[in-house]
Formats: structure tokens, sequence, C-alpha cells
């Protein structure tokens, strides 16, 4: 089977990056295109033109051809349909779901973070979408009741994130230092640091380390450098890549705080202490502060609702 892979990949985000891989490997007998803001390879195309210069750039041609010779459609994970940063990403991923809805494929949502919402406009094109799903599987109890409310004649499943069945502890070197990791965002306020210092002054550690998980966002590095520069204790930025440079650093610490969803996403998976602070209330940071049950489980069903509506 040809399945499309939507999502939030190119960007330089490592979460993003992170559920590609997942899919990638997880789902090996299907062959994929991936939909990427930066394609590499014959196996990626770009994004459908969101401006000017992505229309001039008429890379979307061969996107065009990917949407019609594929067999499904999967949009898989992250937060794409919530406009807490910008109402532009629900415009986006509306705009590409209805190009698949025109040209009568299956749409599949799958480990979705769904709003929160802050204008009637996003949560309309995401009901939208929604609606016209082929399957359905959320990864948290928030976006499970949003999508509720919808009243949707389509099940949907809750699931986990499926990068937490990624992260493993073994063989990973350990530090015997107290170190206390920050994982801040690029957009992270006087909040997030306000929180950072109070938690250091406390508990005192040897040493911190701030991680950026955007490493070519001037805004990320500038923050990260900003914060390093207030502390007395010895503390330098560490920029990653890849999900297993962040497994590596985290392990490495005995406390992590984090506004990165990804970045707790892998402390609570390594057990270590976590400090999570949301964006907003009822977000993707706050439904990892309120989890229960077994993740893996979770993951499985959220595996067999995607399996189940490519076979059928």
């Amino acid at each position: 089977m040809k399945c499309l892979l939507v999502g939030n990949f190119g960007v330089g985000n490592l979460g993003d990056e992170a559920l590609k891989d997942y899919f990638l490997q997880e789902f090996s007998t299907v062959d994929w295109t991936v939909v990427s803001a930066d394609p590499q390879g014959e196996k990626e195309v770009a994004r459908l033109p969101g401006g000017v210069r992505s229309l001039l750039k008429l890379q979307w041609f061969k996107t065009l051809f990917a949407y019609r010779s594929c067999d499904a459609i999967v949009f898989g994970g992250g937060s794409l349909f919530t406009d807490t940063e910008s109402v532009f990403a629900c415009i986006l991923w509306w705009f590409h779901a209805q190009l698949g809805f025109a040209l009568g494929k299956d749409v599949h949502l799958a480990f979705q973070g769904v709003g929160p919402f802050k204008t009637r406009l996003g949560n309309r094109l995401a009901r939208e979408v929604f609606t016209k799903a082929r399957s359905i599987s959320v990864r948290d109890s928030f976006s499970y009741n949003r999508v509720g409310e919808w009243g949707l004649s389509q099940k949907c499943v809750q699931t986990f994130d499926p990068v937490y069945s990624f992260i493993e502890s073994q063989n990973v070197a350990t530090s015997t230092k107290k170190v206390f990791i920050v994982i801040p965002r690029k957009n992270s306020t006087d909040k997030f640091t306000k929180k950072t210092q109070e938690l250091v002054s406390s508990m005192a550690p040897e040493e911190i380390r701030i991680i950026s998980m955007q490493p070519d966002k001037k805004s990320e590095v500038e923050y990260c450098q900003k914060l390093a520069s207030t502390f007395d204790i010895p503390s330098s930025v560490q920029k990653v890549s890849t999900l297993n440079e962040l497994v590596q650093q985290i392990n490495l610490g005995s406390f992590v705080i984090s506004q990165r969803y990804h970045g707790a996403l892998v402390a609570l998976a390594l057990n270590t202490q976590v400090t999570i602070i949301p964006q907003r209330d009822e977000d993707k940071l706050s439904s990892l502060c309120q989890f229960e049950g077994d993740m893996h489980k979770f993951i499985h069903a959220g595996e067999a609702c995607l399996r189940n509506a490519l076979e059928n």
C-alpha cells in the first residue's frame, strides 16, 4: 500500500522527526511518501503552498502527483490541529486534508493532539477534517474529550504518543553528579525562567544543562544562552538534533524541567524526576502531567486502529 505521511516534518523539531521515524519503522510494510517543509530525497515531497514564495517554487507539482497516486493519507502524530500559537496551523493542515478528500482518498488521523483552540475558526476547521476522516486516534484525554464533544459518527480511539515506545534507557551512560536539565521553547516566557531559577535555588545542583531541541532556531538558542548566563553554577547549552541525543542528555540528569512535550516524555520514560510547565490549560504538556494508565497499552491501541483501517 502506498501512503502519504503528513505532519510537521522538516522544520527542525526533534519530536516531529521522531514521529516520522516511528511511522517509517513501525509500519515498514507501507510504501511511504513524506510531506515535508524541507523535502530530502525522492521519498519526500514539499508541503502544499501556503504563500507566494512556496507557490512560485513549484515544488508542489510533485506533491499533487503524490496525492493522486497514493492509496491513503495519514496525518502522523503531533499537535497539528491547534491554534495555540497560530490559527494558520489549522488552515494549513485543513488544506492538506481537503485535497485528499477532493481526490477521494481515505484520510487517517493517527496519534493526534487536538486543541486547545483560541478561535472558532481553528475549532471549525479541525472538526471538519475529523468529521470526514476514515479513522481517528488521539494521544491524550483532553484531545479525546474535545473530539467527543463534536459528536462524530466514527469511533475515536484514545492512545498515547508512540515516540514513548522508542525510548530505551539501557546502555546509556549515567552520571553521579547532581545535574539539572532545563528544556525550554523558543517562546518560553518569564514564567518558565522564574520557575527554573526557583528550582535551581532550592536544589543547588552541581551543573546545569540547558537543552535546545530546535538548535537551528536563533530565538531558541538566544533564550538558552541568556538563561545560562543568569546562573552562578556551571551552565552550558546542549544542542540536540535526534531522539537518541536527547535521551543521552536527559539520562545524565537527576532532575528535569521542561516546556517541550517530547523532552518531558523522555524524562517520564527514563523515570527521571520532572517538572512540566504547560503553555496553556489542557494543552499537550498538561496532558502529560495528568496521564494515567499503561502507556504501552494505549500505544498498541493506536497502532491497531491504524493497521485495521489501512487493511480494510
